[in-house]
C-alpha cells in the first residue's frame, strides 16, 4: 500500500506540473502575427476609402494621398507589435508620439487595423455626404461580426479600442501640419495668380474650370521621406514660340495627338488613366491603391504584406504630390491649351471631358510642370515593384464595366510600365507637355526610393 500511495503520489505532482507548465504557454491566438491573416480587412477599408474619396471635393489631386499616408503609417505603427521584423518609425517624426500597446493584452490584428481605418475614415472624410460615411459604419460592423465569430469578443474590442487610441494619435499629429490639415476646406487660398504671371509661357486659368489654380500652397505640406531639396525638379524646356524649339515640337505632339484625328489607342490610354473628374473616378494618387488591392487578391496577400504596402504606398503618394506641387508652383508653366491657342490653333480644346455634364476641353487648374499623374504613378509603381518584384504582370481592371468613358482593363508587363503610360496618357489628353510627364516620373521615382529607404526593418 505504501508503495502504491508513493507511485499515486508521484503521478499526481508530475500531472500538476504537467498542467502547470501548459498553462504557462501562449495560447495558439497569443503567438499570432499579422502575417497569419489574410489581406481582407485593409482591401476592404481601401474600397471604402476609393468610392467616399470619388465624391468628395477639395480632395483631389493632394490632400487624398495626404490621408492615405496617415492612415497607413498609423496602421502600420498599431501592428507594429505583429510583425517582428519590422520597426517603428515614429521617431522618424517629430511631434509623434504613439501610445504604447499593452504588453498583457493579445490584440486580433485585423481588429486592430480596422480600428485605426474607422476612426480616421470618420475624421478625414467628417464633411462628406452622409450616405458615404454610412459605408463606414456598414463595413465596419461587417467586420466586427466577422472578427467575433473567429476569437472572443474582448480581444477584439480591445483591439479596436488600441487601433481607434492610434488613430487619434495620428490625427493629433495631422493637426500641426498648417498647410496640409484641412486645406481641402480651402483649395485656392487667397493665392492672386495675376502677381505670378510676367510674361508668355507663365501659367494663366484655362476655361471651363475655376479661374484660379488649386493648392498653391501644398508644396509646403508635411512630407514622411523627401527633404525640401528633394522637392524641386529639374528645369523645363526653355519658354519659345519658335517653330523649329523643341517646346514648339512637343506642342504640336499634344496638337496632333489629341486633336480631331485622334485614334482610337490614344483615345483608350487617354480616357484609361485620367481619374481627373470628381464623382466620375477615384483620383489619380488613391489610383494606385486600387492597382494594390488588386494584386492583394490575385497573390492571396497576408495582413501583414497588406499593411505594409498601404503605409508605404500612400506614405509615398503623399510626398510625390508636396514636390510635385511644389515643383510646379516654382516654375509656374502653362498648360498645353494656353500655348497651342496663343501659337497653333485659336480654336483648340483638349480631349478631356466631363461625361456627368457634358462639358468637354477640360484642363486640370494649376500649373502643368511636372505632371502629378506622372509623379504620383511613378512614386507608386516604385513601392509596388520594391514589394512584389519587377515583372509583376497584370491587366488593370480599375475602371472596369464603366460605360462612361473607355474603361477596358490593360495590361502591362511591370508597374514601372504601368507607371510610364499613366505619365504619357496626358499627353492624347491634351493637358501636359511631355516633358511634364518625363520629368514628372523621375521626380515620382525619387518620392519611391525615399520612402523605401527608411528603416521599415529592424
Amino acid at each position: 500500500m505504501h508503495k502504491n500511495y508513493k507511485l499515486a503520489l508521484l503521478l499526481f505532482i508530475s500531472c500538476g506540473l504537467f498542467i502547470t507548465a501548459c498553462q504557462d504557454e501562449p495560447s495558439p491566438e497569443a503567438t499570432q502575427t499579422a502575417a497569419t491573416f489574410k489581406h481582407t480587412t485593409i482591401s476592404k477599408w481601401n474600397d471604402v476609402f476609393l468610392h467616399i474619396e470619388r465624391h468628395a471635393a477639395g480632395y483631389r489631386p493632394g490632400p487624398a494621398p495626404r490621408a492615405l499616408g496617415l492612415i497607413g503609417l498609423a496602421t502600420y505603427e498599431a501592428c507594429i507589435n505583429g510583425m517582428p521584423e519590422y520597426q517603428s518609425l515614429a521617431t522618424q517624426y517629430q511631434g509623434l508620439s504613439i501610445p504604447a500597446a499593452d504588453p498583457k493584452t493579445d490584440y486580433y490584428w485585423p481588429a486592430v487595423a480596422s480600428g485605426v481605418h474607422e476612426f480616421l475614415l470618420r475624421r478625414f472624410f467628417a464633411t462628406q455626404d452622409d450616405t458615404y460615411l454610412a459605408e463606414i459604419d456598414k463595413v465596419a460592423s461587417e467586420l466586427e461580426f466577422a472578427f467575433k465569430s473567429e476569437t472572443t469578443s474582448e480581444r477584439v474590442e480591445a483591439s479596436k479600442a488600441y487601433g481607434a487610441n492610434v488613430g487619434d494619435a495620428i490625427w493629433q499629429w495631422s493637426k500641426t501640419d498648417p498647410f496640409g490639415h484641412d486645406a481641402f476646406l480651402d483649395p485656392f487660398n487667397n493665392y492672386a495668380w495675376q502677381d505670378h504671371y510676367a510674361k508668355d509661357g507663365d501659367w494663366a486659368p484655362t476655361l471651363p474650370g475655376p479661374g484660379r489654380p488649386m493648392f498653391p500652397y501644398w508644396g509646403k505640406a508635411r512630407t514622411f521621406a523627401i527633404e525640401e531639396t528633394d522637392k524641386l525638379c529639374e528645369k523645363p524646356i526653355p519658354y519659345s514660340a519658335s517653330p523649329t524649339s523643341e517646346l514648339y515640337a512637343q506642342a504640336l505632339e499634344v496638337y496632333a495627338r489629341s486633336g480631331v484625328n485622334q485614334t482610337y489607342e490614344d483615345k483608350w490610354i487617354g480616357e484609361f488613366w485620367s481619374d481627373d473628374i470628381l464623382n466620375l473616378t477615384f483620383s489619380p494618387g488613391p489610383r494606385w491603391i486600387a492597382v494594390a488591392n488588386q494584386v492583394y487578391t490575385s497573390k492571396d496577400s497576408d495582413l501583414e504584406t497588406a499593411i505594409v504596402c498601404n503605409a508605404k504606398t500612400g506614405m509615398a503618394l503623399n510626398d510625390a504630390a508636396v514636390a510635385c506641387w511644389h515643383s510646379k508652383y516654382y516654375y509656374n508653366v502653362e498648360r498645353p491649351e494656353t500655348y497651342i491657342k496663343r501659337v497653333i490653333d485659336p480654336n483648340y480644346e483638349p480631349a478631356l471631358k466631363d461625361p456627368q455634364t457634358g462639358a468637354t476641353g477640360i484642363t486640370p487648374s494649376f500649373p502643368a510642370f511636372p505632371s502629378g499623374h506622372s509623379t504620383m504613378g511613378a512614386a507608386g509603381a516604385e513601392i509596388l515593384t520594391s514589394i512584389f518584384g519587377n515583372n509583376y504582370a497584370m491587366f488593370d481592371k480599375c475602371h472596369n464595366g464603366r460605360s462612361e468613358f473607355l474603361s477596358t482593363p490593360r495590361f502591362f508587363g511591370s508597374f514601372y510600365d504601368m507607371a510610364e503610360e499613366n505619365a504619357i496618357s496626358r499627353v492624347p489628353l491634351g493637358v501636359h507637355f511631355r516633358m511634364d510627364c518625363e520629368v514628372g516620373v523621375d521626380l515620382g521615382l525619387v518620392c519611391g526610393r525615399k520612402v523605401n529607404a527608411l528603416p521599415w526593418k529592424k
